[in-house]
């Protein structure tokens, strides 16, 4: 019985992974990466609309990318969205496209994304366990209400707990792989 509820709680957390997985994308590690575009929005025609649907994203060698607008007109507008986005990259525009080039990342820099996706980490650390806390007291109101007994209780305590511990590891070992992209780039 209590196991169909735990479904629940267990699909919110891996949610909270999720979200932080598509922070770490959006890091940039050196490479080219589309994904550090995901959160840049441009101003079309009045619409905050995300640059993946109005242009085409290419990367024509490991520290480029080459966005081409399906509209000229907005290749000024997705330029000014880059410029005004916190990438740290000068867009280069020849009118048709924009160029965005990645530098090699400095030692000071590395450092700095490392305790950015180390801060992402923590924040989703922070909702696992708040999503563990928000099912517990979920299982005491039921247990006041005499829907569940306490032994059932002290059971959903402990598999909630074995279940939180899982996602916490699961999202160390994604901020492991994440940080030694970042170094060995």
């Amino acid at each position: 019985m209590l196991k169909d509820e735990y479904k629940i709680y267990e699909d919110k957390m891996k949610k909270s992974i999720d979200s932080v997985a598509a922070d770490f994308a959006s890091v940039r590690a050196g490479r080219a990466n589309a994904a550090v575009l995901d959160r840049i929005s441009v101003d079309y025609y009045g619409t905050p609309t995300p640059i993946q649907q109005i242009a085409s994203i290419a990367s024509p060698d490991p520290r480029q990318l080459l966005i081409q607008p399906w509209d000229a007109g907005a290749v000024k507008l997705i330029e000014k969205a880059i410029l005004n986005s916190e990438l740290g990259i000068t867009p280069q525009n020849d009118g048709k496209a924009i160029r965005l080039t990645f530098p090699q990342l400095t030692e000071e820099r590395r450092k700095e994304l490392v305790k950015q996706i180390r801060k992402y980490a923590e924040g989703g650390k922070v909702a696992i366990r708040n999503i563990r806390r928000d099912a517990m007291e979920t299982f005491k109101k039921k247990q006041k209400a005499s829907e569940i007994t306490e032994d059932d209780l002290k059971i959903a305590e402990k598999d909630l707990q074995k279940l939180t511990d899982d996602m916490c590891k699961e999202l160390d070992a994604l901020l492991e792989k994440k940080e030694k992209e970042l170094m060995e780039v």
